[in-house]
Formats: structure tokens, C-alpha cells, sequence
């Protein structure tokens, strides 16, 4: 178990108004009254009704030493309001957010990839906005509000493009991101017909390369989507979490937006899922956030094939059928995602968590293929993989029959 770290933030709702942070080599102003930099703000953080990333958990995910920022973003509304609660903290400011040498670029950081995920923050301003299809989770991807994350999944698609580090990168013009999604969503129109992403909502994953849940850590992103989404009656949002994360039980969803807790059997958490909230918890918390206004789904996901997996994903799914109301039975449905995984993460995850990789990497049942996004990934051999659908098909059938899978792939 990791010591506990320091405050997360030094907390100043009340401070005055912020200068500029400082550029490189300097520590950031200490100023900061709170402002919402998202047009849909419910501006609950200034008011102090978010109380636990104040919480020894919270702090414990982030202790942030380093900002790594473009001007753009520190001189943005969200970036002051991130910025005001990181007093002292050294900002180095970058031409742009993207492998940034010195962080993405040194092979040196993989020694220290979970601490750079613990004291290391970007800020980046996201210049290309654009929503494209998807078909499975969801009906379309949104641009997400950040890229990376403070946990450290050994499996975890996002770091394949990005290096030798992986930290929270924050997109701060967060208004621009909700006007474009808004846009969209009023040019749909009223969803014609259902589908497997939902019978009358267009569904929007806002969370693609992030986890919605840790970034409210950080700053009121998460809280804007989930404002906008409520004013959208023709959508709503959605994203995967691995963190519990309390004070989204605040954000009045309405249910306009979908919160999927991803799960797997105990043990393979315990090796694979780095510094996120253990399974259980996500469970326990599945109706908190029902009765909160979310609608609630289940990630099965990764799928690790390995001796015992059927034993360990029969225990989980009897979990879940013995804890959940049946409130949450009654609205729920999952996806069932089998591991994917990458030769270059696979060398990354040598250097840091090497007995990740005796589960992930095993080049005599998996097989090289393209992604949706065009990545060249490795999977499964189809044949293994159906075989293995097929039985936690079965599985499902008799320990969990109310749990209607949405897709599997």
C-alpha cells in the first residue's frame, strides 16, 4: 500500500483574484477566487459542496508538484481556477500539450510512471473539436475534456500514443467543448429509432481517454458536461469509471448522463488495475449514483483469459447479484470488452510492472489487428475469443440473467 501523500490542493475558494502563473523555473501565484470557466457550470465547487477531494483517498491519487501548461491554458478561465489551488507549485510552460519532450519524450520516466501520474499535471487547450461516430458504446464520441490519467490500468489504450508518460492532461477551454457538443446534438434531431447504445437518446462519450470521475479532482469539467447534458432532452452523456468519486453525487444528472463502472474479478484488479478504487467499492456505489439522478451500466472489462478466469468471473457476477438492489437490476446492462493490448506498452509496462505483462502479453493466443482507430493492436485469436464470449455468455445466464449485455467485442 502506497504511504499516505500530502493535500491533494491547498484549498482557497475564497482567495483574490489570480495574476498569470509564473513561466518555467517559477512557482505558480497563489491567488484565486474560483471561477467556472464552463459556460454550463453548476459552480458547486466554489461553494464548497464537493468534500471529497479534500478526503485522505483523494489525496492519495494526486500530489501535484509540476505544471506543465501552454499560455493559453494558464491564462483561461479553468486554467486560473486549477491554477489558484496549486500555490507554489512549479509551472513550465510548453508550445503545446502533446509529447512534450521532457515528459512524453524520456525513455528515463518509465522508472517513475505511477509518481509522474501522482505529481505531474498538464494543461493543454484542445484545438481540434470534432465528434465522430461509434456505433458500440455509445452513438458518438465527444471531445473528451482531458487525455490520460491519475490511475495506472497496465492495460490501458491511452498511452500507446503518448510515450514514456501518461499524467492528467486537462483541456481548459471547456466552453468551447460544451457549445460544440450542444451544437451537435441540436443538429441530430430526435434519435430516429434504438439501438444498442440506448432505444431513445443519442449517447455521447464524453470520457474517451480520460476518467470524468478523477478529473473532478482537478477542476469543474465533468461538472459542465454533466450541466449541459441535462438541458439536452434528445442525448446524454456517458463515460467508464474506475474511481468512486462521491461529489458527482452532486452534479444533478437528471438522468441525462450514464456512468459505467468497469469490473473484473478481484484478483486480476489487484495486479492490473493501479490506483483505482477496488472493485467492490465501484459495485457498492452502483445505487448512490442511480438514486442521484445517473443511469447506471457495468463494464466487463478487460476480459483477461488465464487459468481460473471462469471461476473468478463466476464469483464476481454472484457478487454482483447478491449486492445490487433491485433498482439497479432493473435499469442495468454492460458491455463486454475482451483485452486488447500493444507492443509498445507492453515494452513500457517492463520497465515499471513487468508482472502486468504475464497476464497481458501472450503472443501464443492473441493476434496482431487494426483498430477502429487505426492503431495496430494485438488481440485475442478470434477463435479463442469467441469461445471465451460464448462461455461468459453462459455465465451470465445463470449467475446474473438480469444483466443484458449491450454489445461484446
Amino acid at each position: 500500500m502506497e504511504p499516505e501523500q500530502p493535500p491533494l490542493f491547498e484549498w482557497s475558494d475564497t482567495a483574490p483574484a489570480p495574476a498569470r502563473p509564473a513561466s518555467t523555473g517559477r512557482s505558480a501565484s497563489t491567488g484565486g477566487s474560483e471561477s467556472t470557466g464552463g459556460s454550463e457550470s453548476t459552480g458547486g465547487t466554489a461553494h464548497g459542496l464537493y468534500a471529497f477531494r479534500d478526503s485522505p483517498q483523494a489525496r492519495r491519487m494526486l500530489d501535484v508538484r509540476e505544471v506543465y501548461a501552454e499560455p493559453a491554458a494558464l491564462d483561461s478561465p479553468r486554467g486560473q481556477q486549477i491554477m489558484a489551488r496549486l500555490p507554489g507549485v512549479r509551472v513550465t510552460e510548453v508550445d503545446g500539450h502533446w509529447r512534450i519532450p521532457s515528459l512524453h519524450g524520456n525513455d528515463g520516466n518509465i522508472a517513475r510512471w505511477v509518481r509522474i501520474k501522482t505529481d505531474t499535471l498538464v494543461l493543454g487547450v484542445k484545438h481540434s473539436l470534432s465528434t465522430r461516430p461509434n456505433g458500440r458504446s455509445a452513438d458518438w464520441i465527444a471531445p473528451g475534456p482531458s487525455n490520460g490519467c491519475a490511475m495506472a490500468c497496465a492495460y490501458c489504450y491511452v498511452p500507446r500514443r503518448k510515450g514514456f508518460a501518461n499524467p492528467i492532461t486537462l483541456f481548459t477551454n471547456i466552453e468551447a467543448i460544451v457549445a460544440h457538443v450542444q451544437r451537435h446534438v441540436r443538429a441530430q434531431g430526435p434519435k430516429p429509432e434504438p439501438n444498442q447504445c440506448d432505444p431513445e437518446a443519442w449517447v455521447y462519450d464524453i470520457g474517451e481517454n480520460g476518467d470524468c470521475s478523477v478529473d473532478a479532482l482537478v477542476c469543474d469539467n465533468t461538472a459542465d458536461l454533466v450541466a449541459a447534458f441535462r438541458r439536452l432532452p434528445t442525448a446524454k452523456a456517458s463515460f467508464a469509471t474506475k474511481f468512486v468519486n462521491p461529489d458527482l453525487l452532486a452534479l444533478d444528472p437528471q438522468g441525462r448522463t450514464r456512468v459505467r463502472f468497469s469490473v473484473m474479478p478481484a484478483d486480476d484488479a489487484r495486479l492490473l488495475d493501479i490506483r483505482t478504487s477496488p472493485v467492490p467499492e465501484r459495485i457498492a456505489a452502483a445505487a448512490d449514483f442511480l438514486d442521484a439522478g445517473y443511469e447506471v451500466h457495468f463494464n466487463l472489462s478487460p476480459v483477461v483469459l488465464r487459468p481460473g478466469w471462469e471461476r473468478d468471473w463466476a464469483d464476481l457476477l454472484r457478487h454482483l447479484d447478491d449486492v445490487l438492489p433491485a433498482r439497479v437490476k432493473e435499469q442495468a446492462a454492460a458491455e463486454i470488452i475482451m483485452l486488447t493490448h500493444n507492443q509498445a506498452l507492453h515494452e513500457v509496462n517492463l520497465g515499471w510492472h513487468p508482472r502486468a505483462e504475464d497476464l497481458l502479453w501472450q503472443p501464443e493466443i492473441q493476434e496482431t489487428k487494426r483498430s477502429q482507430n487505426g492503431a495496430l493492436n494485438v488481440r485475442y485469436a478470434l477463435e479463442t475469443k469467441q469461445r471465451a464470449l460464448a462461455r461468459l455468455r453462459e455465465l451470465l445466464a445463470a449467475h446474473a440473467p438480469w444483466l443484458r449485455i449491450r454489445y461484446a467485442f
